[in-house]
C-alpha cells in the first residue's frame, strides 16, 4: 500500500456529545469538514464554526479524505456506513472511533474490506470537556501506509496518539479502550455508591475528603464526580444510558475472553436501574439514585 498524504478534507458522521466538539476542533484547524446527524438540528450549531452540515452520510462522504464515525454504538455505524456507501471511494480512510466493542467491530471490520476502506480503529478516551478543548486520548491500530492521512484528524481531536497495532482488525485499540472503560465505569460507581453510603449514614463527605486526602486512596476523577453530583450538576459528559452500553459490551469481551466480570455486570444493572429512574440521559454518576428504593437525599 502506497503512503499517503494528511486529510484536507474530513466527513464526521455523528454529531453528539463527543461528535460535536471533535466536528469544531477539526474545522477550527483548518480542515475542510462535513457533518451529518441523524437530528439535523444538533449538528445546525456547527455551521457557526466553518462545518457544512448535510442532509445524508453519503453527502458527508462525497469526496472526503477520511471518515470519522463517532456514533451510539456498533450497529448505528454499520448502518450510517451503509447509508454512506455510494458516496465512498476506494482506498478512503474510516477512522472509527464509536466505542462499538468486538462483535460489531468485526462486522464493521468485513464493511470496510467490502468496499475497499482502510480501516483505522481509533476510540477516544475522555468525555464532553475534553472533546470541546480537543484533548482527548485517541487509541488506534492500522496500517502504517495510512496513517499520515489521519494525522491532522487526531491532532485536532486529541493531545496524544497512542498507536497500539497496525491492523485494526485485530481490535488492539478497542481492546484497550474497553480495559480503560472498565476502570473508570467502576471508579465512578465506588464514588457514586460511596456518597450514597455517607448519605444514609449521615456522614459528611468532606470528612471524606479530608481523610483520603494526599493518600494512595485519594483520586481526583472521585473529587470531581462526587463535586458534580453534590452541587446536582448532571449535565452529561457522558451519559448514563451510554455508559449502560459500554458496560455491556466489557461483560460480553470479558466472557469471550474466559474472564467474569461481576463488579462491571452489576455496574451495568446500576446504570440500568438509574435510567430506569428517569436518569438515562443525565451524566453517569447518576449511578448514585440507584443505590434508593425511594427518593434519593
Amino acid at each position: 500500500m502506497t503512503e499517503q498524504l494528511p486529510a484536507t478534507s474530513v466527513a464526521v458522521l455523528g454529531t453528539g456529545i463527543m461528535g460535536s466538539g471533535m466536528a469544531r476542533n477539526l474545522a477550527r484547524s483548518g480542515l475542510d469538514v462535513r457533518a451529518w446527524n441523524r437530528t439535523r438540528s444538533k449538528a445546525e450549531p456547527l455551521t457557526a464554526d466553518g462545518v457544512r452540515v448535510t442532509d445524508t452520510p453519503a453527502e458527508a462522504v462525497d469526496g472526503a479524505d477520511a471518515v470519522l464515525t463517532i456514533l451510539y454504538d456498533g450497529a448505528a455505524t454499520l448502518e450510517t456506513m451503509r447509508q454512506a456507501a455510494p458516496a465512498l471511494r476506494p482506498g478512503t480512510v474510516w477512522a472509527q472511533a464509536t466505542t462499538a466493542g468486538l462483535d460489531a467491530l468485526e462486522s464493521l471490520a468485513a464493511f470496510a474490506r467490502e468496499n475497499d476502506l482502510a480501516l483505522i480503529d481509533s476510540p477516544v478516551l475522555g468525555t464532553k470537556q475534553p472533546a470541546e478543548s480537543g484533548q482527548l486520548l485517541v487509541l488506534a491500530s492500522g496500517p502504517n501506509a495510512v496513517r499520515p492521512v489521519v494525522w491532522p484528524v487526531f491532532d485536532a481531536i486529541g493531545s496524544r496518539t497512542v498507536w497500539v497495532g497496525e491492523s485494526a482488525e485485530e481490535a488492539a485499540a478497542t481492546r484497550l479502550k474497553l480495559v480503560l472503560n472498565s476502570w473508570v465505569l467502576n471508579v465512578t460507581h465506588g464514588t457514586a455508591e460511596a456518597l450514597a453510603l455517607a448519605k444514609g449514614l449521615g456522614v459528611d463527605w468532606q470528612h471524606f475528603l479530608d481523610a483520603v486526602e494526599g493518600g494512595p486512596l485519594d483520586n481526583g476523577y472521585m473529587r470531581a464526580k462526587s463535586a458534580q453530583l453534590l452541587r446536582g450538576d448532571l449535565e452529561p459528559s457522558f451519559a448514563t444510558k451510554t455508559a449502560e452500553k459500554d458496560a455491556r459490551l466489557i461483560v460480553e469481551a470479558g466472557r469471550r475472553a474466559g474472564v467474569r466480570l461481576d463488579v462491571t455486570a452489576a455496574g451495568a444493572e446500576r446504570f440500568r436501574r438509574a435510567t430506569g429512574a428517569g436518569h438515562g440521559d443525565e451524566d453517569m454518576v447518576a449511578s448514585y439514585f440507584a443505590s434508593f428504593d425511594g427518593e434519593a437525599p
